[in-house]
């Protein structure tokens, strides 16, 4: 099985944060699991980042790729059909980052593990 984790699932498993539900936490703890972060979410941990509404203990060019390689987590590239597939979906949620990791989703034919119940009602399995 692979999973696409959202941003925040990512963020909340590396710092051990409570939020991060006991059925996300099996599934990333599970070896059988392959992993992947967006290249969408180290744009918004970065955008984020810059913005000073996310403090990181060292910049994100490195922050990131190092939580990604001690946890095993694979980089998930756009693609343009990534791109694309975003004018595809419905309009229930309007934030850019979402909608690409749905649009990702949904193209790769994979899970994503979000917190985010606002995304239920897309053509895309979302776990917590």
């Amino acid at each position: 099985m692979t999973l696409l984790l959202d941003t925040h699932a990512f963020l909340w498993w590396i710092t051990n944060d409570r939020r991060l539900s006991a059925t996300a936490e099996a599934l990333i703890r599970d070896k059988k699991i392959d992993l992947l972060l967006s290249a969408a979410s180290a744009w918004e941990i970065a955008i984020k980042n810059s913005l000073g509404k996310l403090p990181l203990p060292e910049p994100p060019e490195v922050f990131i790729p190092r939580h990604m390689l001690i946890n095993q987590i694979r980089p998930l590239p756009i693609s343009v059909e990534h791109a694309l597939a975003v004018a595809s979906l419905p309009l229930h949620h309007r934030d850019p980052f979402d909608r690409l990791l749905l649009a990702q989703a949904k193209t790769e034919n994979i899970p994503l593990l979000s917190a985010d119940a606002i995304l239920k009602p897309y053509a895309v399995q979302v776990l917590w």
